[in-house]
């Protein structure tokens, strides 16, 4: 193997699992609230081993501490609102809603961080609607409800990726990730017994949720990430962007493989998704021609 394809590798094993949390969340019996809850726990007791043991935490700024784990609150929405997608409607419905995260950040980024809004970004933010038009067209009952909250979940997630871009620069990505873990467990934790009848029950994973559980967590959360992180540095942004792309895919053709997803939806929902999907496949490559 040449050693200039290991990166490429890497990071296409990584965006593969994390498309497989889609599939292992809808496999996981217990609610969305619960499974994040959980999920959290697992990951942060797995990220203490890449932390050493809480000794980086101690040089990070009180008030970037803080911050961290505000924006953790923010994971914690968009998770429990990407699984509660899944609950409601199913995996297919809750990426593709996950894909509308282009059309949030072409509007977030320049209104938080003050800048002139990018002409391009905001171009293909709305080609997206055409997509999504054919999309909610062709689905009713809870999947429309599924779609609205897998949409909620797009915008926070858009919400807490243009806030990383400025907190990375200020602390490792392992420590990043931890604090906000821990902030996500915090949020969750003050709301389970305010929730525990509706949201949390059941609480307790059982059976087979157990193995999907140590999946989702250690392979396609941990490994996952530090996977990423190892290709990052020796990617361009470019061709990151382009792979990190493929994670609606790998995930719709593990929904159809192993879900038979496509047996819930008709061929509209599928000229909906490629829409979607060269829409956000071409933003990269029009992006690097304008930026010559």
């Amino acid at each position: 193997m040449k050693k200039s394809l290991l990166p490429y590798i890497q990071l296409h094993v990584a965006v593969f699992l994390y498309g497989l949390t889609a599939i292992l969340g809808d496999l996981i019996s217990i609610p969305a609230a619960s499974l994040v809850w959980w999920r959290v726990a697992i990951t942060s007791l797995s990220l203490l081993f890449l932390i050493k043991f809480g000794a980086e935490l101690l040089k990070i700024p009180k008030k970037l501490i803080w911050q961290l784990l505000g924006v953790g609150v923010i994971v914690g929405i968009h998770w429990v609102a990407f699984y509660g997608a899944i609950k409601y409607a199913n995996a297919s419905i809750a990426l593709i809603a996950l894909s509308t995260t282009t059309l949030f950040t072409s509007f977030l980024e320049p209104l938080i961080f003050r800048r002139k809004p990018d002409p391009v970004q905001i171009l293909f933010g709305l080609l997206i609607i055409p997509g999504i038009y054919l999309i909610v067209k062709n689905i009713t009952g809870t999947q429309m409800t599924g779609l609205y909250i897998g949409i909620l979940s797009a915008f926070m997630a858009s919400l807490f990726s243009v806030f990383n871009k400025d907190l990375v620069e200020k602390v490792d990505p392992f420590p990043l990730t931890f604090l906000e873990m821990i902030g996500v467990f915090i949020f969750l934790s003050i709301l389970y017994p305010i929730f525990s009848k509706t949201y949390f029950t059941p609480f307790v994973p059982i059976g087979m949720d157990w193995v999907y559980l140590l999946i989702l967590c250690l392979l396609c959360t941990t490994f996952a990430y530090y996977l990423g992180l190892l290709a990052l540095k020796k990617m361009s942004a470019f061709e990151t962007n382009l792979i990190i792309n493929l994670e609606p895919v790998y995930g719709i053709i593990l929904a159809i493989l192993i879900l038979k997803e496509h047996r819930e939806l008709d061929i509209k929902f599928y000229v909906g998704v490629l829409i979607i999907l060269l829409v956000v496949f071409s933003y990269p490559v029009v992006k690097k021609y304008l930026d010559r």
